[in-house]
């Protein structure tokens, strides 16, 4: 065995031991469960009309890449980006606006805007990045008090409510799955509702209510990109149903997040579940 070959030789175990041992908090994988380059995605990304970036609540990966992907594609963009996400309630947008156009104070901001929890570690950065960079931020969620009603009530409730109540959610009627097919869409949060049906939805309307004011702020030749949570948007379900029927035509690219205790390799089970997967590993800690 010559010197040479040797050394090579040496270099690939050594090269392999590594890797085995590196700990990797997440590894990217497309649909069909192919590892993939974060500068891949990106450039995948950048062509779409429309991105969802699916969520863990409580992930620091997800933040964290939501943060790091707007901004990729803030760049490619250059500039012609607009975001928008679940956290933020549509009779909110105004002062969500006056914040951003440094009309109102950070304080007077975060007191009447009936912020997340998590909003200071989680969703601030994407709020100074918005800021800073002149990019409009869209509120898109119904406002809890009328999710509630449709919870409580059902979602006939919301036709009794005000036409300036209207304004903040999707026009009604709104297409919905028969009730059965609901209560199983909805799964364990419906097993543990005295309502399942009226749960699954007003998980309907925020989905609707969410698409309806994608559609509303779209602009030529400028990517949307949303912030919500994976269930929203996995299987191009949730919002991209109601999306792809308030604006047909629309190129749209979905990412979720997943937990696993080994990511060497996409359970089958993400597979098709978007375009792209981040798969993190189960020991990741928890931003609550």
């Amino acid at each position: 065995m010559n010197k040479v070959f040797t050394r090579s030789l040496v270099c690939m175990v050594f090269a392999l031991v590594a890797f085995k041992s590196d700990k990797p908090a997440y590894l990217l994988y497309n649909s069909k469960g192919k590892n993939i380059k974060y500068e891949q995605m990106i450039n995948e990304l950048a062509n779409a009309d429309v991105v969802f970036f699916g969520e863990y609540h409580n992930n620091p990966i997800s933040h964290w890449l939501e943060y790091e992907v707007t901004k990729s594609l803030h760049q490619m963009k250059k500039g012609n980006i607009i975001m928008g996400a679940e956290m933020f309630e549509t009779d909110n947008q105004l002062i969500l606006d006056e914040y951003l156009m440094d009309q109102i104070s950070m304080g007077k901001f975060e007191e009447e805007c009936r912020l997340w929890g998590n909003y200071s570690t989680d969703y601030d950065p994407l709020v100074t990045l918005a800021k800073d960079s002149s990019i409009h931020l869209v509120a898109t969620n119904i406002p809890r008090r009328y999710a509630d009603i449709v919870h409580k009530k059902g979602l006939e409730q919301l036709n009794e409510l005000s036409s300036t109540a209207k304004d903040f959610f999707a026009p009604l009627p709104i297409e919905i799955e028969p009730d059965s097919i609901l209560k199983d869409q909805l799964g364990i949060m419906s097993a543990l509702s005295k309502n399942p049906v009226n749960v699954a939805k007003a998980q309907a309307i925020k989905d609707a209510t969410m698409a309806y004011f994608i559609s509303k702020n779209l602009k030529k030749d400028q990517l949307f990109i949303h912030y919500n949570g994976s269930f929203h948007s996995d299987g191009k379900e949730g919002i991209i149903k109601y999306l792809n029927r308030y604006k047909k035509g629309l190129k749209i690219k979905n990412i979720t997040t997943v937990q696993q205790e080994d990511i060497s390799r996409l359970d089958s089970t993400y597979h098709d579940q978007a375009d792209y997967v981040i798969c993190v590993t189960e020991s990741m800690t928890r931003t609550y």
